[in-house]
């Protein structure tokens, strides 16, 4: 279990894992772009594959700036980094949104390190972008799933996200209303 402490801003709170560790989730910002290419050399390779649908072999500092410049209007990335200012945090997890253009539907995405698996913060990632999409009167979030992650499916089931055919093989999409 999580042990959750608000730190008085929105979408802020100190996280204490049950392994003792402490984290802080708190909104992605430019300066995280830098932690965020570092962090991802640590990924395993099928860490990134699962996360990606692809093999990488870095994160360019194009996709970085991309990953970490978002417009709260239509798109929400929150981060579990270590207790340190942005721009100096490892970051360990990540969920984002994007509210795909002319829709209120969003397209969303989650990366939990092998480092921080395990303890609950995937679930509560997933708990907090649901909530983001409640505020914003969403209709629908969806994500793109390889079918071997039984993990992320079975999380998405348990969120009472549905499965749906995908057009490409390998693939499930999974949407919760």
């Amino acid at each position: 279990m999580i042990h959750r402490r608000p730190l008085g801003k929105p979408w802020q709170e100190e996280l204490r894992l049950e392994d003792g560790r402490v984290l802080w989730l708190r909104p992605i910002c430019p300066a995280d772009a830098e932690p965020l290419r570092i962090g991802f050399s640590l990924l395993t390779p099928e860490e990134v594959r699962m996360r990606f649908l692809r093999p990488l072999t870095s994160l360019s500092e194009a996709m970085a700036r991309k990953l970490t410049h978002i417009d709260p209007r239509t798109q929400f990335a929150l981060v579990a980094a270590e207790p340190e200012p942005p721009g100096k945090a490892l970051v360990g997890a990540v969920v984002r949104a994007a509210i795909e253009p002319g829709t209120r539907r969003a397209e969303f995405a989650i990366l939990v390190t092998r480092f921080l698996a395990h303890q609950g913060l995937g679930t509560l990632l997933m708990r907090r972008m649901l909530h983001w999409a409640r505020l914003k009167q969403l209709e629908a979030v969806h994500g793109d799933v390889l079918q071997e992650n039984t993990a992320m499916l079975h999380l998405a089931q348990q969120l009472g996200f549905r499965r749906l055919p995908s057009d490409e093989p390998g693939l499930v999409r999974i949407e919760k209303r």
